[in-house]
């Protein structure tokens, strides 16, 4: 096995073990809904999880760690990318939000914090901001 094919395993154990914890966020309430099942499926479309890896982390997702970002900083990179996402995907009004903070909340955010971050984030996004930017206003905000 060569060095490439271990830090390809370990990209896609990552990436799978991401995608289980939103999917176990997801199912929170008991039920995926219909929009949320539409922001899975194009979620494990971009963290390239193939059809059978899916199917089974749908049904044994609890089987995999949580493992959320120990850094506010990677935490605030993973809610960019994910709201990215949910703006190019053009989920909207409650459903986004309750969507991200679910997230949010999973991510390591605080309940009583996770309204004004999400908020913030997707108008950023719709800004079209840059990472940088996105992390110090985010991090301005809660000064």
């Amino acid at each position: 096995m060569s060095f490439s094919d271990l830090f390809d395993s370990g990209f896609k154990r990552r990436n799978e073990d991401h995608f289980a914890s939103i999917v176990r966020v997801a199912m929170d309430d008991g039920i995926i809904s219909d929009d949320e099942k539409a922001f899975l499926d194009r979620l494990a479309r971009n963290l390239d999880i193939g059809e059978e890896d899916y199917k089974q982390i749908l049904i044994d997702y609890q089987s995999h760690p949580i493992n959320p970002p120990t850094s506010y900083d990677r935490r605030l990179e993973r809610l960019f990318d994910l709201a990215r996402m949910v703006h190019v995907d053009h989920i909207g009004g409650q459903n986004e939000e309750v969507l991200l903070k679910k997230i949010g909340i999973g991510l390591g955010f605080r309940t009583d914090n996770v309204k004004y971050v999400v908020d913030k984030a997707l108008t950023l996004v719709g800004d079209g901001v840059d990472l940088d930017t996105f992390i110090d206003e985010i991090k301005h905000m809660n000064r």
